[in-house]
């Protein structure tokens, strides 16, 4: 994502200014109000960090302790019960590099989406996005440990674009390839990617639809990505399905 992240998503009223810029000659603008705060995005990069600060000091397992993290998911752990890797694996890092990355795209993407739609929305996204990358990463990588926001964050670009202007979609179009491309290098989860890119389409069409139709779809949808979560998580119990 390059410059100007605020001009992806589609807005009302939005190129009607004239182009000479009017004051002093015309009519000032109006004042633009405040954007409003993040505030999940703050708490993702939050709970990141000070995961990766306490795993380094050692008060956390971690892999560089030769551990599996409480966080990371590992389809024999959450096969016998540890359900909480589903969601706590967006949360794990596997070293610095990888944090700082995941945690600028928070910054570019998950800042623009959030302000668009609102926080409420946005945190519910996020869970299903996330369910969705743990999902794709249990039924093609079972027994390696996966970590990292990046298959959330492609969630997040996933919904963005049924509401993205037209320069938004050829921004994310760009960004997708590039990101897809990365997912073929070794020890990258392009599972993961892509399951959390999948779930969040559905996402971004009821957010097309309106906020009524996403307040009714969201649930509907958070509660499937669950559904299908633990059939991902007991390859033992999926002939009964």
């Amino acid at each position: 994502m390059s410059s100007g992240p605020r001009h992806i998503l589609d807005a009302p009223g939005g190129g009607n200014e004239p182009r000479g810029g009017g004051h002093p000659f015309g009519t000032p603008p109006p004042p633009q109000s405040p954007q409003p705060r993040p505030w999940v995005c703050y708490a993702i990069i939050g709970l990141c960090v000070a995961v990766f600060l306490l795993e380094e000091a050692g008060q956390l397992p971690s892999f560089t302790a030769r551990q599996l993290p409480l966080g990371a998911l590992y389809g024999p752990a959450v096969q016998e019960g540890q359900y909480w890797r589903l969601l706590a694996c967006a949360l794990e890092h596997g070293g610095i590099l990888h944090l700082v990355f995941n945690m600028s795209v928070v910054v570019t993407l998950g800042f623009t989406l959030e302000r668009g739609i609102g926080s409420l929305r946005f945190f519910g996204l996020s869970l299903v996005t996330a369910l969705g990358s743990s999902v794709f990463s249990l039924l093609f990588n079972f027994d390696t440990p996966m970590v990292g926001a990046s298959g959330m964050i492609l969630g997040w670009a996933g919904a963005m674009l049924p509401i993205a202007t037209r320069q938004g979609r050829r921004e994310l179009g760009i960004w997708l390839v590039q990101v897809a491309v990365l997912s073929l290098l070794p020890f990258v989860s392009w599972s993961g990617h892509l399951g959390g890119f999948l779930f969040g389409l559905p996402c971004g069409i009821a957010l097309r639809q309106g906020r009524q139709v996403y307040a009714l779809a969201l649930p509907i949808i958070l509660f499937l990505s669950a559904l299908v979560a633990l059939y991902a998580a007991h390859p033992e119990r999926r002939g009964a399905f």
